[in-house]
């Protein structure tokens, strides 16, 4: 099994509230995104609401502000849904539906086995990539660490 396994956050700010027609896009593809995730090798886990995904959920005072995390087998895995897989169309349409966002959107880091990250653990990670630039406590897909030799984060 496993030691460690590839932790993500990607957070945007919605051009519109949900439920406006301007976003209506990026909604109703959000189910059918999930259950590619979901059903793709290496897929562990992705933080979800009562409704399935994590549009719901305010871990800011920004109520525009989503947040998407999950963890995976490793960074091939996630890639390979990121960019080889129907969620790649939905991320062709992101500018229309999300704004310019100053920072880092996504950080990447590794986790030991079984662990699920919560909002501030990846809120944490995206400020170290801003603050240090890609480390192996947070990095992006083109600046990505292995996974650690010894146990411990």
């Amino acid at each position: 099994m496993a030691t460690w396994q590839l932790a993500q956050i990607n957070i945007g700010t919605m051009v519109a509230p949900k439920g406006d027609t301007a976003v209506a896009g990026f909604f109703d593809a959000l189910d059918a995104v999930n259950a590619i995730a979901d059903s793709s090798p290496g897929f562990v886990w992705r933080l979800q609401d009562e409704s399935g995904n994590a549009t719901d959920l305010r871990p800011t005072a920004d109520p525009d502000l989503l947040i998407n995390m999950s963890v995976w087998a490793d960074v091939e895995s996630l890639s390979a849904f990121v960019y080889r897989s129907n969620h790649s169309d939905l991320m062709r349409q992101r500018k229309q539906w999300f704004l310019p966002f100053k920072g880092s959107f996504q950080a990447l880091w590794w986790v030991p086995a079984g662990h699920r990250p919560d909002a501030v653990e990846g809120f944490g990670r995206l400020w170290l990539l801003d603050r240090y630039g890609p480390t192996p406590q947070a990095f992006g897909f083109k600046s990505a660490f292995p996974a650690p030799v010894m146990e411990g984060c």
